[in-house]
């Protein structure tokens, strides 16, 4: 079983599989310090004027929905009881808690499409910033947080999956789960699966926005690779699909991040075929047993290999007593295929990784996804259907692309700071494949050929740990390390992956999205396609009402 993702599932079964909306226990996530909540003020005014304010957007709400399935049963506000535990189940990093300074005004539970409708048109009536939520991975929590007055609209309860096997496509809505689409595709045949995340509890409506990607990403590219519709409610408060919003729209969604131009209500997807039987591995290696030569020669092998094969490579500090550090590096593969034909191609492709039969289990492609996750083998699939990530910590995640090979030299240099660090992993994503193929403006994501891989770098701590002080520590280390790995990394922009979000790379004030500071991490996440997605934004958003930190604000006219 290769190393727990971050914000991975816990193994724990589901106890009705059928059922789409699992009740979780507040036991399943950590309680948050009570020093972190005492940091977080309600954003509820005292002044009568604001009161007004308020009282205005939720007297609104009712009249801008549908009357058969009331808004007023999905409205939370700090007076409910179950209004914390609500805030806190599906906000997955514990230190984007110590930055806020605010709570939301309300959390709107959409059980309807017009209860997100509603949503945009009242808060924009009446001035409330929107903060949209899948299902709570931003790592910043810009789609929970917010310095300004706002409102969170969780789209949690929008689950459905709709699959037509005679098309093989299938509509999956914004709250339902990665975790949940294989499930149910899985339910329908055992020879299709979905391009998409290692985490089983990502929300599909962001996770597919930034790109999506997995362990298909060199046979079948990104998730938007394989998306050919969408629902999108604009700020205008209108639903539209792919042919009402036009084809520039539907290029921004697919990569750029969509809650710069609406809401994502639903995706169509085209399902991908799969054979019945895949076969996955972990091999691991220390430095000791000769793990920097391999991870060398991964760098030169693994972008190259036929698409059918996906090898990452993970390398962690371990421990082994008193001061005796080092690296164990593993790589953790996954092949549309069986394993007799897996080892013939790695005894000509990549002999020196040693790959022998003990490593490698065949089973369903729903199996692997298990086994990627982290849960142990033979666990039972019903697992896919507990929706709320159960491992929460304190976090800082940043992220790298790499365009040439990492020399023993800088491979050495990664080691001694994981070494340094402790409570660090790392995930090198090969590229090839199918990701070569496809130009990078056929859609808003840019990250296509020319790179070798994709580098996510993760510390994280626990609650033990927590405060400001340890946070502010760790998100110092987490820097020293992406500056220890610049003279190796892409350059002029230093490209980042915008669903790993990362604020150090630069950012706007809440409120506010100035168009210079937009461009310095906007040429990061979206290299050339930035200025493109900025004239979308100031057609479609004109006024700028969807915002956040990093935003794509409209273009500005001559």
């Amino acid at each position: 079983m290769p190393p727990l993702n971050h914000y991975s599932n816990a193994p724990i079964p589901s106890k009705n599989p059928k059922k789409k909306e699992m009740k979780i226990s507040s036991s399943i996530f950590p309680i948050i310090s009570i020093f972190i909540l005492l940091s977080i003020s309600s954003v509820t005014p005292s002044d009568s004027d604001d009161s007004d304010d308020f009282d205005d957007f939720f007297q609104c709400l009712p009249k801008q929905s549908d009357s058969s399935i009331p808004i007023t049963d999905a409205i939370l506000t700090p007076n409910n009881s179950s209004f914390q535990y609500i805030y806190q189940l599906r906000a997955n990093n514990l230190r984007t808690f110590l930055s806020a300074t605010s709570r939301p005004a309300a959390i709107i539970t959409a059980r309807h499409p017009s209860h997100a409708q509603a949503a945009v048109i009242c808060a924009k009536r009446h001035d409330f910033q929107l903060r949209i939520r899948s299902g709570g991975h931003d790592y910043e929590g810009l789609s929970y947080t917010s310095d300004v007055p706002f409102v969170i609209l969780d789209m949690f309860n929008l689950n459905s999956i709709d699959i037509d096997m005679s098309t093989e496509t299938a509509w999956v809505q914004a709250g339902a789960t990665t975790g949940e689409l294989y499930y149910r595709i899985a339910e329908k045949s055992n020879v299709h699966g979905f391009p998409s995340g290692v985490c089983t509890t990502l929300g599909i409506g962001g996770h597919f926005s930034g790109g999506g990607y997995g362990f298909l990403i060199r046979k079948y590219g990104l998730s938007i690779d394989n998306v050919i519709d969408a629902q999108l409610i604009d700020a205008n408060g209108r639903i539209l699909n792919r042919k009402s919003m036009g084809e520039d729209v539907f290029w921004a969604i697919r990569g750029g991040g969509t809650t710069s131009f609406g809401i994502i209500l639903s995706w169509r997807i085209k399902l991908v075929r799969v054979p019945p039987r895949v076969t996955v591995f972990t091999v691991q290696r220390t430095l000791e047993q000769g793990a920097t030569e391999l991870a060398y020669r991964w760098q030169q092998v693994a972008p190259k290999l036929p698409k059918d094969l996906f090898i990452r490579l993970q390398p962690e500090p371990i421990n082994n007593g008193g001061n005796n550090k080092t690296v164990r590096v593993s790589f953790i593969g996954h092949f549309l295929g069986q394993a007799d034909v897996l080892l013939r191609l790695m005894n000509v492709s990549f002999p020196e990784l040693g790959l022998t039969r003990n490593d490698c289990l065949q089973m369903s492609w729903v199996e692997s996804t298990l086994y990627w996750a982290g849960f142990s083998n033979g666990s039972s699939i019903d697992v896919l259907l507990d929706r709320v990530a159960v491992n929460k910590v304190f976090a800082k995640e940043k992220s790298d692309y790499y365009k040439a090979v990492i020399p023993k030299q800088g491979l050495e240099t990664l080691w001694q700071v994981l070494m340094d660090i402790e409570n660090i992993f790392v995930q090198m994503n090969p590229y090839g494949g199918r990701m070569e193929e496809i130009s990078d403006s056929e859609t808003a994501f840019a990250h296509r050929a020319g790179n070798l891989f994709k580098v996510l770098y993760g510390i994280q701590w626990s609650e033990s740990e927590g405060g400001v002080n340890a946070t502010a520590r760790y998100v110092e280390l987490s820097r020293r390390l992406y500056n220890a790995m610049a003279p190796y990394a892409s350059s002029n922009p230093r490209e980042a992956f915008i669903n790993y979000r990362d604020l150090d790379i630069g950012s706007n004030e809440s409120d506010e999205t100035d168009f210079e500071d937009a461009k310095e991490y906007g040429a990061k996440y979206f290299r050339n396609n930035f200025i493109r997605l900025a004239d979308v934004k100031a057609k479609i958003d004109p006024k700028n009402f969807f915002k956040n930190e990093q935003s794509i604000p409209p273009l500005p006219s001559h």
